[in-house]
């Protein structure tokens, strides 16, 4: 084996037991998330138009932004695991509420607590990954987190659209009983994790941490501009299936199409693409996200929905588990809910955005909104590739909380060649 490259198989044989049971659990609440791709479709089947069905979309989006602004907050204070189950608990009990509004301020409304209750757990979940996994393996563990989370995908709107056939309430039901399960999880198989030790304003701190680290504010700017166009995969591409024809369940399909291909093919492009510049590497995985929405240009038959989804899906793979590993490396032990909040933070105020101006410019002209995706991608790529060629070198305190953190979580934190040095020491992103 060589020591610098290890394989997938040795990569995943060295995580450890708590990282596989978080997979798992993601996996479960993922399988059940039947309603947010389905929810424009939802209300149009109402009666609502599209701006009020965009209307509703953003509300769950500015629930996503508290939630990660606060579920960040309560990770480093309350801990990785209660956090956890608070959010899968109050998630399920708030999806059934929606079931039952029918007036549209009683809708946007509760679309907003779901959107803060269901997602409060995302913070939670990247800090104890990052508290359980060494450095070196951090990669390797957001693909295989991504994998679990994109299994579910895989499975559960294919499952939605048959579902939504027979009964939207369904979609309801099965999206609470499924967050439920991930809450039992949680509580009774999860370890605890790291809990920071400093107080403060989350707001404040979250200002703070965007204002000191312009590596980390261009990592943010970046991907922000970049969910404006991968984000219409969950609003806007809905409607271009329909408008040409397809039903429902081709949508469901088409989605799922996507978790296939990461569940498939993540794991082993992680292992060619840490061998590269990771900033060239997310640039490219941008820049094929904006190619792929934009080839929406294109006549709409199935087989040229499918390539968008797996142009887009490339990039997605290739982008997603660096970003996810740069912004640990960022964070400090104490704060790594608070990093992973805001980085969070940046993915809600897209989905805020996203939805609502995709549907907008859709309405308008949808070659305007499909020409601006793939700007959007260019753009994304070149302030990656702006970035410094080299990272200021780990703090001495830090790499000391680091070495603790791998004996509290049960696992080596191995000090010699690993992902980052595969990579050219452009750790994170510079």
């Amino acid at each position: 084996m060589n020591d610098q490259h290890p394989s997938l198989r040795d990569s995943l044989r060295q995580l450890p037991r708590g990282a596989w049971i978080l997979f798992f659990g993601t996996f479960l609440n993922k399988f059940g998330t039947f309603v947010l791709p389905f929810l424009v479709i939802y209300m149009t089947s109402l009666g609502y138009s599209l701006a009020q069905a965009g209307l509703a979309m953003a509300g769950y989006g500015v629930g996503t932004l508290f939630a990660a602004l606060i579920g960040g907050y309560m990770a480093d204070r309350l801990g990785r695991r209660k956090t956890i189950v608070v959010s899968m608990v109050s998630g399920a009990v708030a999806m059934l509420c929606l079931s039952q509004a029918r007036g549209l301020p009683a809708i946007v409304a509760l679309a907003s607590l779901a959107g803060f209750t269901c997602e409060l757990y995302r913070p939670a979940s990247s800090a104890l990954l990052t508290d359980l996994v060494p450095p070196h393996l951090r990669v390797t563990a957001f693909a295989a987190f991504r994998m679990a989370f994109n299994a579910g995908w895989a499975f559960g709107p294919a499952t939605a659209g048959f579902l939504a056939k027979h009964s939207f309430k369904w979609l309801f039901i099965g999206d609470a009983a499924t967050s439920l399960l991930f809450g039992l999880v949680a509580w009774f198989a999860l370890p605890v994790g790291l809990r920071g030790t400093k107080a403060g304003n989350a707001l404040g701190k979250t200002v703070r941490v965007i204002r000191d680290n312009p590596r980390f504010r261009r990592l943010l700017v970046a991907m922000f501009l970049m969910l404006l166009a991968f984000m219409q995969l969950f609003s806007t591409l809905g409607l271009v299936v329909t408008d040409a024809g397809f039903s429902p369940l081709t949508y469901g399909q088409l989605i799922s199409l996507n978790g296939v291909l990461v569940v498939l093919f993540e794991l082993p492009i992680t292992t060619v693409t840490r061998r590269f510049t990771r900033r060239r590497m997310i640039a490219l995985g941008y820049f094929l996200i904006g190619v792929g929405f934009a080839s929406n240009l294109l006549p709409r038959t199935i087989p040229l929905l499918a390539l968008t989804i797996i142009v887009a899906t490339f990039g997605e793979m290739i982008a997603f588990p660096l970003v996810s590993a740069s912004v640990a490396d960022f964070a400090p032990p104490h704060q790594r809910g608070l990093y992973m909040g805001t980085f969070g933070l940046t993915g809600a105020i897209g989905f805020i955005c996203s939805p609502s101006l995709g549907l907008v410019l859709y309405g308008v002209s949808p070659m305007a909104l499909w020409v601006a995706c793939g700007l959007l991608g260019i753009i994304a790529s070149g302030i990656i590739l702006t970035g410094e060629k080299k990272a200021p070198p780990l703090r001495r305190n830090d790499e000391e909380e680091l070495s603790g953190v791998g004996r509290e979580a049960g696992v080596g934190v191995n000090h010699g060649a690993g992902e980052d040095e595969a990579i050219g020491q452009d750790n994170p992103i510079g």
